[in-house]
């Protein structure tokens, strides 16, 4: 059958994509299912730093490619069982085979047939039933049709908006996972996140459902921030610079931005700015803490500390919010330098969880006896460390239930022909999760 679809012939052209037109709406001939394949009929795909990160370069993908993993749809064909027509279903970016090592201990989001075929882009098996086209990690969401390994899909209600549906298969299950999957945070652990995208505030809606307090957000976009109090962040941490060069002040109870950085701090907050993707109303009793000169609108606004550029310090800022720093650090933004910044916010004895994923070539550096003399923890969290069969369908409940309001993080629907303009948004980081729907 032919499918129309967007398709990624060349990386790293430059922005704004808008003109450089890096996603071509083409038809693409896609053939049937074989044995243990869905033919799906896409209803909604999520645009993802993880696309975005095929398109600038910055993780290298063998091409043509049709993008888009975070998708939604309802099956067309079944070629296996446990699949019938009318299935809704969701899609995980990792097929799990279920033979492997990692699947044998439940740990399916690190499958390595799965991997090996996301890195080849083919379907789990090696299939390829794009003609000319590779797949993108199994999914290939961004065509109104596409089939998939049937160990990338789970089931689940079919009443769910789709704009909403397509968010679990990435956003959510990666962020929310991190916390209560890779971390196991418990009621009244502290937290902090770095990085308020569509990831970096599932998994702080992920640290509000297991009971952490306090919870830190820092990212450098005010109306993030603010989106951050409003779902349950008790700080907020504004990580811009300020051009004053005006001597910094502070009330008593706010960050010391003259404060030394404690034993094993990492970068200074100048990496958080560089970094973190450039999205309302905070919560009564939370905090926001800045790096801007501007005063304070009215009495009612958060208090605002207010130092330089060249003093003011997130580490120092997370510590003073945490009381010595936090139980649990989670780095979203993948960059290396915040990776750093994260893993010297947390006390001794903590744990530093990174979600994001940097440039191959991107290094880090900690120092070394934090490990032993700090019992400090850092482990990476891929997928959330899910289980999607078991995941996916627990967190659509629990949204279901009120308490994972994912709906909050949908910026904007987007059409097909509109992915372009869609994904200089996402690069200017004014977007949270934008959704493609058919």
């Amino acid at each position: 059958m032919i499918i129309r679809g967007a398709v990624l012939r060349e990386m790293g052209l430059p922005q704004p994509y808008a003109e450089s037109r890096p996603l071509r709406t083409e038809q693409v001939e896609l053939a049937p299912p074989g044995p243990g394949e869905l033919l799906v009929r896409v209803r909604a795909a999520g645009l993802c730093h993880s696309d975005l990160s095929v398109i600038d370069g910055s993780r290298p993908r063998v091409m043509p490619m049709l993008l888009g993993h975070e998708a939604t749809g309802e099956v067309v064909r079944s070629e296996a069982p446990g699949f019938a027509p009318g299935d809704t279903v969701g899609f995980a970016f990792v097929p799990a085979c279920g033979g492997c090592g990692p699947c044998a201990e439940g740990r399916a989001a690190l499958c390595e047939p799965g991997a090996a075929a996301n890195t080849a882009g083919t379907l789990l098996g090696g299939a390829q039933r794009l003609d000319g086209v590779h797949h993108h990690l199994g999914v290939s969401g961004f065509a109104d049709h596409a089939v998939v390994s049937a160990r990338s899909a789970v089931k689940i209600d079919p009443s769910l908006p789709p704009e909403i549906a397509a968010l679990f298969g990435c956003a959510v299950m990666t962020g929310v996972g991190a916390v209560v999957n890779t971390a196991r945070i418990q009621p009244g652990q502290s937290a902090v996140v770095f990085g308020l995208g569509g990831v970096g505030l599932a998994a702080l809606l992920g640290a509000v459902l297991a009971g952490a307090h306090p919870i830190v957000a820092v990212d450098v976009v005010p109306e993030k921030l603010a989106l951050a109090t409003s779902l349950g962040a008790t700080t907020a941490i504004d990580a811009r610079p300020t051009e004053s060069s005006a001597a910094p002040t502070a009330a008593p109870s706010e960050v010391s931005p003259n404060a030394a950085i404690p034993s094993g701090a990492g970068p200074s907050s100048g990496a958080l700015n560089a970094a973190i993707p450039s999205g309302a109303g905070p919560s009564d009793d939370a905090r926001t803490v800045t790096s801007q000169s501007e005063p304070a609108s009215s009495a009612a606004a958060p208090r605002t500390a207010a130092p330089t550029a060249a003093a003011f310090d997130v580490v120092e800022a997370v510590r003073e919010a945490t009381a010595g720093g936090a139980d649990y650090a989670f780095e979203t933004v993948g960059s290396a330098a915040v990776l750093g910044q994260a893993y010297a916010a947390t006390r001794r004895g903590g744990t530093t969880v990174t979600v994001g994923l940097p440039h191959p070539y991107q290094l880090l550096s900690i120092p070394a006896v934090s490990l032993v003399a700090e019992e400090r923890t850092l482990k990476g969290s891929y997928l959330g460390s899910a289980v999607p069969s078991r995941d996916i369908p627990r967190y659509i409940a629990l949204y279901r239930a009120g308490r994972l309001p994912v709906d909050r993080l949908l910026t904007s629907t987007v059409s097909l022909d509109g992915l372009n303009e869609a994904f200089d948004e996402l690069a200017a980081g004014t977007s949270i999760r934008q959704v493609l729907v058919f």
